[in-house]
């Protein structure tokens, strides 16, 4: 499906980069926690517990979620309904799309505590004793990695199926297994947290998750700024198709600025002297 939008190309690929840029550097906000002091074990930790409630920096880190996914969500948006419109494309920005609103609605369904790290916290939730914005806060974060997952899966195809972005069919395959490493990483460490049987350097599981997820946009962003293959634009003096190169049958091609053109098929060059 061609681009129907009639601003320039180069200012429709920014208006999708642009967003996608600074919302993946929003989304990398936790590594403050190197710098500042949070009270919390990055090895152990959850991302997510960096903005509880109870924690001094939670404001700080919510509002960096919901800027993040809201960046998220404005370039893929703009990419979807601007850039060039192919299955494997369309229903990636579709999952990007999905990533950015999930990761906005999470910023707003903080934990009320810190399970890895408050023995009392851990005990309440397994009881069933914390608020909803508990499971909500799980359902919107599984919502966020199944449609980054998406993402990072159908556009890495987009790319080598459609000979786009040459970056990121270069990249994409290996940081899509390495997601997907680190994605098995941070479920099993769930699962054995939540049966009691240690973090399984839960932090740094989830910490290599979203790092990877925040590589990928980066260089999705960068891609898109660089690349007309994804927008159908043609370089400049490239003719339209059906037009450049082609003759009419029995027609030689016209000569070149200079040249003398060629006699009719069939005729004796010197049968007019």
């Amino acid at each position: 499906m061609s681009v129907t939008s009639t601003s320039p190309l180069p200012t429709r690929r920014r208006a999708a980069a642009v967003p996608l840029l600074l919302g993946a550097l929003a989304y990398t906000a936790w590594v403050l926690e190197v710098v500042v002091s949070t009270g919390l074990n990055p090895v152990e930790a959850y991302v997510s517990e960096l903005a509880a409630a109870d924690q001094p920096l939670g404001g700080l880190f919510r509002a960096t979620d919901l800027v993040a996914g809201l960046l998220v969500l404005a370039g893929a948006v703009t990419a979807l309904f601007t850039l060039e419109r192919r299955p494997w494309a369309t229903a990636g920005w579709a999952a990007l799309a999905l990533f950015g609103a999930a990761t906005a609605l999470d910023s707003r369904l903080p934990l009320s505590c810190a399970p890895t790290s408050d023995p009392v916290c851990a005990a309440r939730e397994t009881a069933g004793l914390v608020p909803a914005t508990h499971t909500a806060h799980a359902i919107s974060s599984s919502l966020a990695m199944t449609g980054a997952l998406g993402a990072i899966v159908l556009l890495t195809v987009a790319a080598r199926r459609y000979d786009w972005w040459p970056a990121l069919a270069r990249y994409g395959p290996p940081l899509v297994l390495a997601e997907f490493a680190a994605t098995c990483w941070t479920l099993v460490s769930v699962a054995a947290f939540t049966a009691g049987q240690g973090t399984w350097a839960l932090g740094v599981g989830q910490r290599l998750q979203v790092l990877l997820v925040a590589l990928y946009i980066a260089i999705l962003a960068g891609c898109v700024a660089r690349d007309g293959r994804a927008t159908g634009e043609r370089t400049a003096g490239a003719a339209a198709p059906g037009r450049a190169g082609r003759t009419e049958p029995g027609r030689p091609p016209a000569p070149a600025p200079g040249e003398t053109p060629a006699p009719p098929p069939g005729r004796d060059p010197g049968a007019d002297r």
